[in-house]
């Protein structure tokens, strides 16, 4: 089995093993909550998250183990343009890569996938002789809620 075929919170918790962290606790448990979600989270959202399901761990933790797993190049921040870092699960090869649309009327973040807009910036970068490593894109505007539609 490769590191491609592990799920992500087995790749997750193997690479904190593998640079000399333990992988139980606090670790553990941020790894498994953020297995379970489908778009990024803030730290405040994670340590909700977790305590919401019954879970115990501290928001220090929860910051502590956001900032290794990102140094580790197992969560990618995610910037939306509020000032509060919120944190996504990155694959290898970038698959199930997503974008974000930003509601900034009621603050909603939506999940988008688009493959032509990810053929584009490939192209971009390589039109530039850029190795791109990582990319997001965020859209702002109304959702339809907040757009009356």
């Amino acid at each position: 089995m490769t590191a491609v075929d592990l799920a992500w919170d087995e790749r997750a918790l193997g690479g904190l093993r593998s640079a000399g962290f333990r992988s139980g606790g606090a670790r553990r448990t941020v790894v498994d909550y953020l297995a379970g979600q489908h778009c990024c989270r803030s730290a405040q959202e994670v340590f909700d998250g977790i305590r919401r399901a019954g879970g115990r761990v501290g928001i220090a933790s929860v910051y502590r183990v956001l900032d290794t797993l990102a140094e580790l190049r197992y969560v990618q921040r995610v910037d939306i343009g509020d000032g509060i870092a919120r944190f996504e699960t990155a694959l290898p090869g970038g698959e199930h890569h997503h974008h974000h649309l930003v509601c900034d009327d009621c603050g909603r973040v939506e999940p988008f996938e688009d493959a032509a807009l990810e053929r584009v910036l490939h192209r971009v970068a390589g039109r530039h002789r850029y190795e791109m490593e990582a990319h997001d894109v965020v859209l702002h505007g109304s959702c339809s809620d907040c757009a009356g539609g």
